[in-house]
C-alpha cells in the first residue's frame, strides 16, 4: 500500500473535546472519526487493526467448536416481552415503525433472537451441544457514553452461544472458552495486563465472570488477588476490601485494587431464555428436556480502545504484531535521488511479495520529520528507512518499535531478518 493514495490523514492538533488516550489518539492519527457522542465511523487505518482482532477472536471461537452466522439487529418487540425484558433493559433502544406501526428495538444482545431461532430446528440429544456465534452491529442507549470507543452506542461484538443438554456440559465448555478468551487476550498483547474477573451474575447465577484489564482510562474498580492471579470487582466485594471480602475463587483477603475495563464476559444462562421460548431437546427417551444455555461476549472497539490505553508510549500506540494495522513501514528519505527512489522500488517489491498489503510506502514528497511524526501513529513493529547514507553500505535501517531497538541491515538480508 502506498501512502499517497491511503485514506488517511494525520490531525495536528489532538481533539480537545476527548479526555481518553484512545480516543485522542484514534481521532488524530486517522484510526476513527466521530460522528457524534459514542458514535464512530472506524476509518481504513483502523479497521485494519479491528479486523485483525475479529480474525484472532474468530479462529479461536471455531478453535473451541463454533458455527458462525449473522442475526438481525433490528427485533419484534414480542421477543423482547417473552423474557420481560422489553421494559427493564434500560438501555435498549426502542422505536415505532413509521409504515406498520410495530415497535421495534435495535438489538444490544442476541439472546431474544437465538433461542426462537434454534428451537426452530428441533433438537434432539443427538444435535447437542451446538456453539453458534457471529460478528454484529449492537445498539446502545448509554446514558452517557464516554471513554471513547471504550464505551459507545453503536459498536460490534462477538457473541457466541452455546447449547447443551445439561449444566455439566455447559460448566464444562463454561472453562474450556476460559483458555481461548486466554488466547485472544494474550495474542492482541493485553494477557498480562487482563483479569478474569469474579461479577454479578444477576438472575442467571452467582457469579458471572468478565475479562478486566487493568488501566488508568477504566471506569470499573476491580480488587486483583496476586495468589490466584483472578480478580473480584467491586460491585460484589464491597466498599472496604479487605475487610469488606475475599476472593471467591481461593479465599484470599490481600487484594489490591486497580482501575480497569471490561473487555469481554461470560455467562451461564442457564435456562433463563429456553423457558421463555419453551426451547426443548427430545433426550434418548424422547422426551422433552429444557436446552441450557451460556453466552461469551466480546466487544471489538472496547478491545481495541483497550489495547491502545495499554500500549501508548505518550506519543504513539505500541501495537502487538498481530494486530498492528501494518507489519512493515518502509520510509525512503529524499525520494528524489535516483539511488533512494530506485533502491526503495525494489525492496518494496521484495518485501511485498513475502508480506502483500502488509507493507505501508511511504512514497510522499515529505521531510523526514514530517514523515516520522506521522509514522509514530502508523506504530508498525518494523520501520525500515532506506537513506542515501545507508545505502552506501548496501544497507537500511530497521527500527523495531516493540523493543526500542535499531539496526543497521545488510538490503540482501532484509526479507530474512523481517522473518
Amino acid at each position: 500500500m502506498k501512502q499517497s493514495i491511503f485514506f488517511n490523514q494525520i490531525v495536528k492538533q489532538a481533539a480537545t473535546d476527548e479526555v481518553s488516550v484512545n480516543a485522542k489518539f484514534f481521532i488524530q492519527g486517522g484510526y476513527a472519526d466521530k460522528l457524534m457522542s459514542g458514535v464512530y465511523t472506524i476509518l481504513p487505518l483502523g479497521l485494519r487493526v479491528l479486523k485483525k482482532i475479529e480474525n484472532i477472536i474468530r479462529e479461536e471461537v471455531v478453535a473451541a467448536g463454533g458455527q458462525e452466522l449473522l442475526m438481525p439487529s433490528l427485533h419484534p418487540k414480542e421477543n423482547w416481552v417473552q423474557t420481560g425484558r422489553w421494559d427493564t433493559v434500560d438501555d435498549l433502544f426502542r422505536f415505532v415503525s413509521h409504515y406498520s406501526k410495530i415497535e421495534l428495538a435495535l438489538g444490544p444482545t442476541h439472546e431474544e433472537v437465538i433461542s426462537p431461532l434454534v428451537k426452530k430446528f428441533n433438537l434432539s440429544y443427538k444435535n447437542l451441544p451446538l456453539y453458534l456465534f457471529q460478528f454484529q452491529t449492537k445498539f446502545r442507549d448509554e446514558k452517557r457514553a464516554k471513554s471513547g470507543l471504550l464505551r459507545g452506542r453503536e459498536f460490534i461484538m462477538k457473541d457466541l452461544y452455546s447449547f447443551h443438554s445439561d449444566e455439566k456440559d455447559m460448566d464444562d465448555y463454561y472453562e474450556k472458552m476460559k483458555v481461548h478468551y486466554k488466547n485472544i487476550f494474550n495474542r492482541c498483547g493485553i494477557g498480562e495486563k487482563t483479569y478474569i474477573t469474579y461479577a454479578s451474575g444477576g438472575s442467571f447465577s452467582k457469579y458471572s465472570h468478565e475479562y478486566q484489564t487493568v488501566t488508568g482510562a477504566g471506569e470499573d474498580l476491580i480488587y486483583i488477588c496476586d495468589n490466584c492471579k483472578t480478580a473480584v470487582n467491586k460491585e460484589i466485594i464491597g466498599e472496604h476490601p479487605p475487610a469488606g471480602g475475599a476472593c471467591p475463587q481461593c479465599g484470599n483477603k490481600d487484594l489490591k485494587e486497580e482501575k480497569s475495563v471490561e473487555v469481554g464476559n461470560i455467562f451461564k444462562l442457564k435456562d433463563k431464555f429456553s423457558q421463555p421460548f419453551d426451547l426443548t431437546y427430545a433426550d434418548k427417551d424422547g422426551g422433552k428436556k429444557p436446552v441450557v444455555m451460556g453466552c461469551y461476549g466480546i466487544g471489538l472497539q472496547r478491545l481495541m480502545g483497550a489495547v491502545a490505553e495499554v500500549k501508548s508510549d505518550g506519543k504513539s500506540i505500541v501495537w502487538p504484531r498481530e494486530i498492528a494495522p501494518f507489519k512493515i513501514h518502509l520510509i525512503p528519505l529524499n525520494l528524489k535521488l535516483e539511488s533512494v527512489a530506485e533502491k526503495t522500488r525494489e525492496i518494496y517489491e521484495s518485501l511485498s511479495a513475502v508480506w502483500k498489503n502488509e507493507v505501508l510506502l511511504d512514497d510522499r514528497d515529505l521531510s523526514a520529520g514530517e514523515k516520522f511524526a506521522e509514522a509514530d501513529f502508523v506504530g508498525a513493529p518494523y520501520r525500515v528507512i532506506v537513506s542515501e547514507k545507508t545505502l552506501k553500505q548496501d544497507s537500511v535501517e530497521v527500527q523495531m518499535k516493540e523493543s526500542g531497538k535499531t539496526e543497521l541491515v545488510e538490503i540482501g538480508k532484509l526479507v530474512e531478518f523481517l522473518s
